[in-house]
């Protein structure tokens, strides 16, 4: 299949200001911990922890540090998180999606809003960019050893939209509603995603300079900085010759 994953490329071109370990571990505990109080600490029977402990796994997160949140969420006093969008735009007509988890709503639109804000950026209407990106499933492989062509009608069968190999990352695609039988494809294979889960991916990405493209991930990246945000969405297309700039 032939490799056009918006996000991945967006994603991985804008750099390594997401591998921040602490900010990674803060994102995928609450995950854990709001997955444990909805459906309970089985992950047999939790489909969202299974997941979540799947990402802690890929993200090298200590065995302990897993266990610890899914103690914790079984607390009396336990955090209730939760799920907020906000969506908006950057300067220059970028769309933005960002997805929370939280324990204060109010402290979290406050934040959002001012981050807006002070980089230029207008926060908008539930529901008004929805149309600007589809809910996808996507999976990051790292690419060790596994001979694709072998595999690839498995994942095709399963629901993959789309396989693409960047080196030694693969990243597969599906529609939101194959989610769950390209993951159990995957471990029926053997192959443990370093990162699984469902994105928005722009379905289409508009292009700047370079000055207006640093403007833009500055508000992207004080989003993701804040500690409510779990992920930010847009639409801005950075090419080659952009991404070695920002470099």
């Amino acid at each position: 299949m032939s490799g056009h994953n918006k996000w991945s490329t967006i994603k991985r071109k804008k750099g390594a200001a997401d591998a921040k370990r602490g900010k990674i571990f803060t994102k995928i505990i609450k995950e854990i911990m709001i997955s444990v109080r909805e459906s309970g600490p089985d992950p047999d029977g939790n489909a969202r922890l299974r997941l979540a402990i799947q990402n802690a796994k890929g993200a090298n997160m200590p065995k302990e540090n897993i266990e610890r949140a899914i103690k914790k969420a079984l607390g009396s006093e336990a955090t209730a998180y939760e799920e907020l969008n906000f969506e908006g735009y950057a300067s220059n007509g970028i769309a933005v999606f960002v997805e929370c988890l939280t324990d204060n709503h109010n402290r979290t639109l406050a934040n959002v809003r001012y981050i807006f804000g002070k980089y230029n950026g207008n926060l908008g209407t539930k529901g008004s960019l929805t149309f600007l990106f589809d809910h996808k499933g996507i999976f990051t492989i790292k690419n060790e050893d596994i001979e694709l062509e072998n595999i690839e009608l498995d994942l095709i069968d399963a629901g993959a939209e789309d396989i693409d190999v960047d080196g030694d990352i693969i990243t597969i695609t599906c529609n939101k509603e194959d989610f769950g039988s390209v993951n159990r494809k995957l471990l029926e294979l053997g192959i443990e995603p370093e990162e699984a889960g469902l994105k928005r991916i722009p379905n289409d990405t508009k292009e700047l300079d370079l000055d207006a493209t640093r403007k833009v991930l500055k508000l992207v990246e004080a989003l993701e900085d804040d500690d409510d945000v779990q992920a930010v969405y847009h639409n801005l297309e950075i090419t080659d010759e952009l991404a070695a700039s920002l470099e």
